[in-house]
């Protein structure tokens, strides 16, 4: 089973540009920026201020009534919200009957019902003795997915990935397998992440984090901006979207993982785990690296990753690493950490489809060690048959995703 093609038929999205797949990608085209003041809680006391928050984001209007469960986080309503729109871009909401049992969810996250439980916490702190445990339900990052095979009643396998910045790369990639391997014909696929207030902590003691903005592979970066949102993807067994008539977006072909054995915060500044991981996910493609047409970097804005990336791309693409466009959507969007491998990977099926590179937004003077084709001054039009996609998290969690246009014969190999 394991040859069985998998292929891409729906999108959706939450995130701080966007909160449809169509001004998302609107967004994306004019490089939009969707870094701001954080108002979902207060920063009066933390060394910075802004981030890639979803403006006006409502649970209520997003997700109707018939989906909408007790107790959901911020984050469980941007992955519901997200997961809607995907199934209804392919055609797949109201889910059939017959399709349910067949269709598993795969999510990846972080702080999941964090900043609901800081703002439980600093209730009781003040006294309020009161709260209920339940509403502490929704704490752990796998309450998405709850939420989302039991409002949509899917049946088949579901599970979430905590893997830092490449859970919703992983995410996407363990689907894909569920799907060849036969353990699924359908599968609702990406990741989803809240701002919180112990992650800007955190960040902001690591000092990663930029006082104004990202610029990715800049020489006057000085970090990341973090952000939150949702990115899903439905994924389908080749033969199940054609039995069913689905538009084809694009396909999966492949993916990989590895791990650096470093550090638990910094890359390993050899790039061994990145190279090791694109070459897995080439491999697993079948495809060799001259294929590849764009590169959704992880593109942090911290210096080590950027350097770290930078000396990767250039390890496994050797000279032709200077002819393939790169660039951070991380600079628009804000890093979204549990969530940004899935974001991203809905970028790659966006470049794909509409024939575009998104641009590195703030990117303006040229770091010496970070000299490739980074696509600052705006997005451009392309043909981009097959996108690579890298995630690198902290822990040394690598994971490269590969999307690819959908021909019958297989763009991979034609």
């Amino acid at each position: 089973m394991r040859n069985r093609r998998v292929v891409i038929t729906g999108l959706g999205i939450v995130a701080a540009v966007g909160d449809t797949i169509a001004e998302f990608t609107d967004a994306l085209k004019k490089g939009v920026c969707g870094i701001g003041p954080v108002t979902v809680f207060d920063t009066t006391d933390f060394r910075t201020h802004t981030g890639g928050e979803v403006r006006g984001f409502d649970p209520g209007a997003a997700i109707p009534k018939a989906y909408r469960r007790k107790r959901m986080s911020r984050s469980d309503a941007m992955a519901m919200a997200a997961a809607l729109e995907a199934l209804t871009d392919a055609g797949l909401l109201p889910v059939p009957d017959d399709v349910k049992a067949g269709m598993g969810v795969v999510v990846g996250g972080g702080a999941g019902g964090m900043l609901e439980c800081e703002a439980l916490y600093r209730k009781r702190l003040e006294g309020d003795r009161r709260l209920p445990f339940s509403q502490f339900a929704s704490f752990c990052c796998a309450s998405s997915a709850d939420h989302i095979v039991s409002s949509l009643g899917l049946m088949g396998p579901k599970t979430t990935f905590m893997t830092a910045c490449s859970s919703g790369g992983t995410a996407v990639g363990f689907a894909r397998d569920l799907i060849a391997d036969g353990a699924a014909e359908a599968v609702v696929a990406g990741g989803t992440e809240p701002l919180s207030r112990i992650t800007y902590a955190a960040f902001n003691g690591l000092q990663a984090v930029d006082p104004d903005y990202p610029k990715p592979f800049d020489k006057n970066r000085r970090g990341m901006s973090l952000g939150e949102g949702a990115g899903v993807l439905i994924l389908e067994s080749l033969d199940h979207a054609r039995q069913r008539g689905a538009r084809i977006l694009a396909e999966v072909l492949g993916y990989g993982v590895s791990c650096d054995a470093h550090h638990m915060t910094a890359p390993d500044p050899s790039a061994s785990g990145a190279i090791r991981c694109m070459t897995a996910a080439l491999a697993d493609a079948g495809i060799d690296s001259s294929r590849i047409d764009y590169i959704n970097a992880h593109g942090t804005a911290t210096p080590a990753n950027d350097r770290m990336e930078t000396l990767a791309i250039k390890s496994v693409f050797g000279e032709r690493a200077y002819d393939i466009p790169v660039s951070s959507t991380k600079s628009m969007h804000g890093h979204t950490l549990g969530a940004a491998g899935a974001i991203e990977s809905v970028v790659c099926a966006l470049a794909i489809r509409e024939k575009f590179i998104p641009p590195t937004v703030h990117h303006e003077y040229p770091d010496p060690d970070c000299d490739l084709d980074y696509v600052a001054g705006g997005a451009r039009e392309a043909d981009v048959r097959i996108a690579l996609s890298n995630s690198f998290a902290f822990g040394g969690n690598n994971t490269t995703v590969i999307l690819g246009e959908f021909t019958e014969k297989g763009v991979g190999h034609d």
